[in-house]
């Protein structure tokens, strides 16, 4: 059974009127969210620095190349299966990591999470998540083991950095992806239009507030006094004197496959290279850091390029339909994150909310590679894109 057969069960489901509870246009998700949700979560998730410069970019940039498909090519048997950081897997897509997901589904992480692991894709556990990092784990191991990855915003504090680390490996994360580019917040006006923080309600935090490390620095415990403890965990959310020798503390502290997440500049991803990491992840936080920033897809190919032969290269930002997730992997990408859009669906139906959203993805990305003469990604060029003009 390939991906692709997902739009012959929707036609065959209408044959008894059953049509699907979701658009399988994805792009129309965000609009359907943001009649569901209340403006602050709504703005949180949409929302991008300044004034939305650079997620326009993003999706500017995707959407200037364009597919030249090819002809006469045998594609009736198509395997989308891929090697990410020495684990095999059915299709070269992640579920990025978003935090604070109980603003958007009372089931929050574990729900998406369980979604992912019942089609076989890695999940990334943000460390803002609104769940613990071993319920999550517990919640994939109900489906089977499911691939985890977790991500690590990198506190100030080396014992919770340190405490986050084992945790996540004695739950089964098996890599971590270190989020760079939010050693502070960015100016976001739809947040701030609503002086809306899910974190200083304490939501977003439950990795920390179940910390160890993180509670032997409290003068009460978070039940006892969680004003206190939200201001802790802002003093330490995040570090911006961090530096590329600092790695040498990730590399000692775990040992799988370490990836760092928003590399824009080939230098960059080449002192990733030489400071021993296992892979980057192209991307500008889908738009939310910094304003005016290059378009993810634009970094991508000379990122690509710098390092292709010695790192995992995974893009994120913007990605929307599958055939957006096609031309990052022309790019040069090995695989591809998606983040907003499984978000809103996780909004508007839960788990099956995302997985309606894998399955979309996954089974327009099978139909693109078909119709253009694909029968794997590993096909896939830069020869197969060009750019349209203006």
């Amino acid at each position: 059974m390939s991906w692709a057969d997902f739009q012959y069960e929707i036609y065959l489901n209408g044959l008894t009127g059953a049509v699907p509870r979701l658009p399988t246009d994805l792009t129309r998700l965000e609009e359907l969210a943001a009649h569901r949700l209340g403006p602050g979560p709504v703005g949180y998730v949409a929302g991008s620095a300044g004034n939305g410069s650079t997620a326009r970019a993003n999706r500017a940039a995707l959407d200037r190349r364009r597919i030249v498909p090819r002809m006469l090519r045998d594609v009736r048997e198509r395997d989308l299966s891929v090697t990410l950081l020495g684990r095999p897997l059915p299709a070269p897509v992640a579920l990025a990591p978003v935090g604070v997901l109980s603003i958007l589904h009372p089931d929050a992480e574990p729900a998406a999470a369980r979604a992912a692991a019942a089609r076989g894709i890695p999940y990334i556990l943000s460390s803002a998540s609104s769940t613990p990092m071993e319920r999550v784990a517990e919640a994939m191991g109900e489906i089977g083991e499911g691939e985890r990855w977790f991500q690590l915003y990198w506190p100030k504090d080396v014992e919770v950095a340190r405490s986050f680390l084992s945790r996540a490996r004695a739950a089964g994360y098996t890599a971590l992806v270190v989020t760079l580019d939010t050693p502070l917040l960015s100016w976001r006006p739809r947040d701030l239009d609503q002086a809306y923080l899910p974190f200083l309600h304490g939501v977003g935090t439950a990795n920390y507030f179940s910390d160890p490390a993180f509670r032997a620095g409290l003068a009460k415990p978070v039940e006892e006094d969680p004003n206190a403890a939200v201001t802790h965990f802002v003093s330490m959310f995040a570090d911006p004197g961090k530096t590329w020798p600092d790695l040498a503390f990730l590399r000692e502290n775990w040992d799988g496959p370490i990836v760092l997440k928003g590399i824009l500049h080939p230098d960059d991803a080449r002192a990733a290279a030489e400071a021993g990491m296992d892979g980057v992840v192209v991307s500008n936080h889908g738009g939310r850091q910094v304003a005016g920033s290059i378009a993810a897809a634009d970094a991508l190919p000379g990122v690509a390029d710098a390092v292709g032969d010695r790192l995992t290269v995974l893009f994120d930002s913007g990605v929307r339909t599958g055939d957006d997730i096609a031309k990052a992997l022309a790019l040069g990408a090995d695989g591809v994150l998606v983040g907003r859009p499984y978000a809103y669906g996780l909004a508007l139906d839960g788990q099956p909310g995302v997985d309606h959203v894998i399955r979309c993805l996954l089974a327009e990305l099978d139909l693109t590679l078909a119709l253009s003469g694909h029968a794997t990604p590993a096909t896939l060029t830069r020869d197969d894109l060009t750019e349209a003009a203006g």
